[in-house]
């Protein structure tokens, strides 16, 4: 049964249960890596984005627990920032937007909350004398691959506003690394899918249209090449790094070294779900030509090596596998009507 979290704290409850600080909890990789912390013991201050509805996004499908506490905030309020980070000995920074379209459209709010609100979170971080600080990047980072697989020395490009923003943020917390010896890590997860992934995104758009038997299903750019991730690999290569502030100034890659087209992807989606429709591309789905990311697909030795991470479900079948407990999911979500047949959402 879902159930809404609402725990209220004294400060001084608060300050003992604060050992692991999360922004961005609220959302989809966020959301499971607080359910990965609880279920290891740690206490988790949990931050949602302020909403006047007080929605806790998919924080409310996360078992209640003496050891959450939920707050709505701001990572562009550094005042209300210093109150969640105080006393936590970790901070984990999710908080981002990360729509690729909407970037396009609203690029001065991307770095409004994505370079200056991880300014403002890294500072007061800095200034609460935070032990380990892990900062979430992304693979768009490097642009479409000079080579393959993509190491982290890999050369950055921004091909969409949305990737420079996260280019800049990446670059703050680099620089608070070298300028005062900052406890950070920062983790490049590439392309993370499975349950609760907003249906902006290529594979739960994808997805939906099959379940629903849509006749023609909509596609953007069917050749682009990804490494997709299963979101419980993402969050352990996220739980490994807890404690790890020998690592400090690493950049370390979470990925499979599995690529697949998004052709192939429509493919899988076809044969789990028994239905052949037309493909048609959407014109709204295709990305400017200079901006498509053309083929991404990490070299994971780092995390291995430094992190004792492998992903438990790659390659073709470990694929296959993360697409069915999507589908199921997803099916669950299309029946009670918290998700749509796949409509495109920018």
């Amino acid at each position: 049964m879902v159930a809404t979290i609402a725990i209220q704290c004294s400060r001084d409850t608060i300050e003992a249960m604060a050992k692991v600080f999360v922004t961005g909890a609220d959302g989809f990789i966020g959301s499971h890596l607080v359910e990965q912390l609880l279920a290891n013991g740690h206490s988790v201050v949990a931050m949602a984005q302020y909403n006047s509805f007080g929605d806790v996004g998919w924080l409310s499908d996360v078992e209640p627990s003496s050891q959450l506490e939920i707050q709505l905030g701001d990572i562009r309020d550094m005042t209300q920032l210093r109150d969640f980070v105080e006393g936590a000995e970790t901070v984990i920074h999710l908080a981002a937007l990360i729509a690729i379209p909407y970037s396009y459209v609203a690029p001065h709010s991307y770095f409004e909350t994505n370079v200056m609100g991880t300014l403002n979170l890294v500072k007061v971080s800095q200034e609460v004398g935070v032990k380990n600080f892990i900062h979430t990047s992304t693979s768009e980072v490097y642009g479409t691959a000079n080579y393959v697989p993509i190491d982290e020395l890999h050369p950055i490009k921004a091909q969409s506003p949305y990737s420079a923003s996260k280019i800049g943020a990446d670059a703050v917390v680099r620089s608070f690394v070298d300028s005062f010896d900052f406890p950070a890590i920062t983790i490049r997860p590439f392309n993370t899918f499975g349950p609760r992934q907003s249906q902006r995104a290529v594979i739960p758009a994808l997805a939906a249209q099959f379940l629903t038997r849509k006749p023609v299903i909509k596609v953007g750019t069917l050749t682009t090449l990804r490494d997709f991730t299963f979101v419980s690999d993402t969050v352990n290569g996220f739980v490994s790094a807890l404690d790890r502030s020998d690592l400090k100034g690493e950049v370390i890659n979470l990925g499979t070294g599995h690529e697949v087209s998004i052709s192939q992807i429509v493919e899988l989606l076809s044969e789990l779900t028994n239905h052949k429709p037309m493909v048609e591309t959407d014109p709204k789905r295709v990305r400017p030509d200079k901006s498509e990311v053309g083929r991404l697909m990490s070299d994971n030795r780092k995390a291995r090596e430094l992190l004792g991470w492998s992903p438990k479900m790659s390659g073709t079948e470990g694929l296959k596998q993360g697409l069915i407990e999507t589908l199921n999911w997803l099916e669950t979500q299309l029946e009670s009507g918290r998700a749509s047949g796949g409509e495109y959402v920018k």
